[in-house]
């Protein structure tokens, strides 16, 4: 079930379409983005790297840049702690690439998710003891570890931290106060007291960040254009595949650091893109997010995300494809298990009537826990449920949740901290770890006070712009494209027209899996539709509604009905250029 929103945000939209050029269709969706006046709409539609924010805008740069710096100068051995999805990786070699360019004496070192668990561990700090390691910079992590950071001062090593996710609190009556860790430095958008303009980057872009600080402070050489334009596209990997809102800075750096990917990419880059067949000057957020991201991400899930740092590190091509392969190989094994995980989570939610409840809670101790994310991920975008999925661990149980709009996982998790082993994580997306005897009243404390209603559990459809097929052209979709990247808080605009007529259905595929669809407006002009739907899907649709044989009967020719879409608007090139419209929906 699915409930169609017309997006009614306003603004003066022909004061922003005569100042900036632009049509009053790109001015609402520009205001659909939350773009509230002209000045942001020019910067979003036009700004550059120019426009994104310094980095001394981020409380205690100025203290990581002093500490980095003194260590450097003192010959110090110091070592970055990431952690092994795609966003630790990134900022990982960020951080170990900007600051070994410095001539740092520098090492890294990635959690193993099973024996090391989430970010820095105690393991970790005995590690780097052991190898007399002077200062620790995290990326991606280190918020939350109190503990780990007082157990390396107590073994004499100092910490700098470098983060963005929520900042652990703690409940004084009525009065949030945040913990800070005890370290030399604590760099978090996050945190309260941090006046950064753009809360919603991620772990990438804070370490880019900090190297960029470097760069200006230092003036070193060795930081020249081409080391920073490649660190600037694992920001941008990270950005996307940590999936941040593509607003503000986060927009332009992705949309830089795809340019820059097609012209000069890591050789590790490099050779990812040619194992998964991809032409580097038609790259995407969707390959980043779902292609890139993934092979980088199958090592620290399945294996160990070293793996995947050495490949970025390679030398060579030759050396980097060796690893790519099996990176493309891991995930090939990846994609088999999740399908299998999100069969198991179907049979768990029919057995337990999971549609009864508002918080859905599914344990399934025989699935891997490194692919518990994205089956959470999966099972939440096809029920619209907030949803946990736990699996048996080691030593208790661990798990990943995903949420929906108006369930704050990480605050409701913090209101159920004494069930809990361990939990971090943010609105939208969490993991935890808890004792198998407190399962039970785990799932009975998320459920009490949810706050949530039966509307919350149904799908969305914001539309941008209702829309009529005759008002779109080959010129808006041009203009529409200057919008890119898509992604998280940019979505590919939406559009609508209701009561079109359609006359017929063409199949095409491989397999005639895909289908255009013939319309016809009330002003009586023709336009086909592309579907990537199976023709039977709509069929099937057509003859519940309309009566039996109708989606037959149009397939055939034969017959017409109403029907009300929604659409994206884009380009053709093949034969020329032409305006396509692709179905979203139908009813």
């Amino acid at each position: 079930m699915e409930k169609w929103v017309v997006q009614a945000k306003r603004a003066d939209f022909e004061l922003w379409s005569r100042e900036l050029g632009i049509d009053v269709v790109t001015a609402r969706i520009l205001r659909n983005r939350n773009i509230e006046t002209l000045e942001e709409a020019r910067n979003f539609m036009f700004g550059g790297l120019d426009s994104v924010h310094s980095p001394w805008l981020l409380k205690d740069m100025d203290k990581a840049v002093d500490c980095i710096m003194d260590a450097v100068k003192s010959g110090e051995k110091i070592r970055i702690i990431g952690d092994y999805d795609v966003d630790g990786v990134t900022s990982t070699y960020i951080l170990s690439k900007g600051i070994g360019c410095l001539g740092a004496d520098v090492s890294t070192a990635i959690p193993h998710r099973i024996h090391d668990g989430y970010g820095l561990s105690d393991n970790l700090v005995n590690d780097a003891a052991a190898d007399n390691i002077d200062l620790i910079v995290t990326c991606d992590n280190g918020i939350s570890a109190k503990e780990q950071i007082e157990l390396a001062g107590k073994l004499g090593i100092k910490v700098i931290v470098t983060d963005h996710h929520e900042v652990p609190f703690e409940i004084d009556g009525e009065t949030k106060r945040q913990i800070l860790p005890e370290a030399l430095a604590v760099v978090n958008p996050k945190r309260d007291d941090c006046g950064y303009p753009f809360k919603g980057i991620c772990g990438a872009m804070v370490a880019y960040k900090l190297i960029c600080a470097l760069r200006e402070k230092t003036g070193a050489s060795q930081l020249d254009e081409a080391v920073m334009d490649e660190l600037m596209m694992f920001a941008a990997i990270g950005t996307v595949c940590d999936v941040m809102e593509l607003k503000d800075e986060n927009r332009i750096i992705v949309r830089e650091g795809i340019k820059r990917m097609a012209v000069a990419p890591n050789n590790g880059l490099a050779a990812l893109m040619e194992v998964n067949k991809l032409s580097p000057d038609k790259l995407s957020c969707y390959h980043l997010g779902f292609v890139i991201g993934p092979c980088i991400n199958a090592t620290g899930r399945l294996d160990t995300a070293e793996r995947a740092l050495s490949m970025l590190n390679a030398k060579t091509k030759a050396e980097a494809l060796v690893i790519a392969v099996e990176l493309k190989a891991l995930n090939d094994s990846r994609k088999n298990l999740t399908a299998e995980g999100i069969e198991a989570a179907e049979i768990y939610i029919a057995k337990h009537d999971l549609d009864k409840k508002d918080v859905w809670v599914i344990f399934l101790p025989e699935v891997h826990e490194s692919i518990a994310g994205i089956i959470a991920g999966k099972i939440r975008e096809r029920y619209n449920h907030p949803v946990y999925i736990l699996t048996r661990g080691e030593e208790c149980i661990k798990g990943s949740g995903r949420s929906i709009e108006n369930y704050h996982m990480q605050e409701h998790l913090t209101a159920v901290g004494d069930l809990l082993e361990k939990y971090g994580g943010h609105a939208m997306a969490a993991g935890l770890s808890l004792k198998e005897e407190n399962l039970e009243a785990f799932e009975k404390a998320v459920n009490t006070d949810t706050g949530l209603s039966a509307g919350d559990f149904v799908a969305k459809v914001s539309i941008d712009v209702p829309m009529p097929l005759d008002y779109a052209s080959l010129k808006l979709a041009k203009e529409i494209e200057k919008l890119e990247p898509y992604g998280t808080g940019n979505p590919n605009p939406l559009f609508a027209q209701k009561d079109l007529e359609l006359y017929g259905i063409i199949p095409f595929g491989s397999d005639k899996q895909y289908c255009r669809l013939k319309v016809r407006t009330p002003e009586g002009r023709s336009f086909e539709i592309t579907s990537f739907e199976h023709p039977d899907r709509i069929c099937a649709f057509l003859s519940e509604k309309y009566g039996e044989g109708v989606g037959d009967n149009i397939l055939r020719g034969s017959s017409s009905c109403k029907i009300s879409i929604t659409y994206q608007l884009g380009i053709n090139y093949y034969k020329g250029e032409n305006a396509q419209f692709t179905l979203k929906n139908y009813i």
